[in-house]
């Protein structure tokens, strides 16, 4: 089978929870807390030594950006950010962002084109410098959000704790940050079997603290490059390095949180599914925030479909396209997404 039908079958497979036992999903009312532990009712184990090394780690990775925004604040008090630093921020920020989106998300995930092998290296390459976790758990994660999105099984639903004020406040952090935290992992083996059977993604994946190092290497050689003194490369580091990846952390997060409770939703979802359009992100998350057609069918290349709607995603794909690096795109049609209007 090739490897662009396998990751297509295998995208859209995820959007049914058929091939998984969660008995409390099928009585869920799309109000209610969520149970603690849906897929077999037994408590999770004990935090193993790993396992809370992992949590420490993850820790460090969300709070040590976030304060790098509180530092450079104290450094922006009374003078500016060198426009060295901003281009090298916006160059890392295209670059790390679109391997999420173009590579993880919509390539690997979904199945929305077919690359060849360098141009799937690369992407993945790209997307693991945003920090955001290695390839292989980040799609197996993605695959399960959607199999049960806003249900008991989805890993960081606004909606986890019902839909009552305390409850819907207490879920939008869950979906932002707090997801992050649980001893709910998602089974790789079950979620992501394509991207476990291929040798490119795996050594990719395994070489992700390797690539946090250089997204934050990068930035500080390339100002000690341009600026020659420890100044200059310190402040590439704060701004390129720390400040965004902690922005593109934010934005990613949002589309979990926000992108689930705030915004329209032109376009039908499955029963529970309330992810929304949300404009004021859509340049920020290259498109991600049409998050509404995305959940209405989920293995199209473009989200963006009505008129005004930027997707820099597709336009990213549209160019690779045309250049031959990828091909079997899924664009949407009029009649298809005619179908999924409400």
């Amino acid at each position: 089978m090739a490897p662009h039908t396998r990751y297509t079958r295998l995208a859209e497979e995820a959007l049914s929870p058929a091939h998984s036992v969660i008995a409390t999903s099928q009585t869920y009312d799309g109000a209610a807390p969520f149970p603690d532990f849906p897929d077999d009712d037994r408590p999770a184990p004990a935090r193993s030594g790993g396992e809370r090394l992992q949590v420490a780690v993850t820790a460090l990775i969300v709070t040590l950006p976030f304060l790098a925004l509180g530092l450079a604040a104290w450094l922006l008090w009374g003078t500016l950010i060198r426009p060295t630093d901003a281009l090298l921020a916006l160059a890392l920020y295209v670059i790390t962002g679109l391997g999420v989106t173009v590579g993880f998300h919509r390539g690997l995930t979904h199945g929305g084109y077919r690359a060849g092998r360098p141009v799937r290296i690369v992407l993945a390459v790209a997307g693991s410098m945003s920090f955001q976790g290695d390839v292989i758990g980040w799609v197996a994660t993605h695959r399960r959000h959607h199999a049960f999105t806003d249900r008991p099984g989805d890993p960081h639903s606004p909606y986890r704790y019902g839909t009552h004020l305390r409850g819907q406040l207490r879920g939008l952090a869950h979906s932002h940050v707090g997801w992050l935290f649980r001893n709910d992992p998602t089974p790789v083996e079950r979620y992501a079997p394509d991207l476990l059977a291929d040798r490119d993604i795996r050594a990719v994946s395994r070489a992700f603290p390797a690539l946090c190092v250089l997204t934050l290497a990068l930035p500080f050689a390339l100002g000690w490059a341009i600026g020659g003194t420890w100044l200059h490369a310190t402040t590439a580091l704060l701004w390129a390095g720390l400040v965004r990846i902690a922005l593109l952390h934010h934005v990613t997060w949002s589309v979990n949180s926000l992108c689930h409770v705030v915004g329209r939703r032109p376009f039908r979802t499955r029963r529970h599914d309330r992810a929304t359009n949300l404009w004021p992100l859509a340049l920020l998350s290259f498109g991600e925030s049409w998050h509404n057609l995305h959940h209405a069918e989920p293995t199209s290349a473009r989200h963006g479909v009505d008129r005004g709607q930027i997707d820099p995603s597709a336009a990213v794909i549209r160019l690779l396209e045309r250049l031959g690096l990828v091909r079997d795109v899924r664009w949407p049609s009029p009649d298809r997404i005619a179908t999924h209007r409400t």
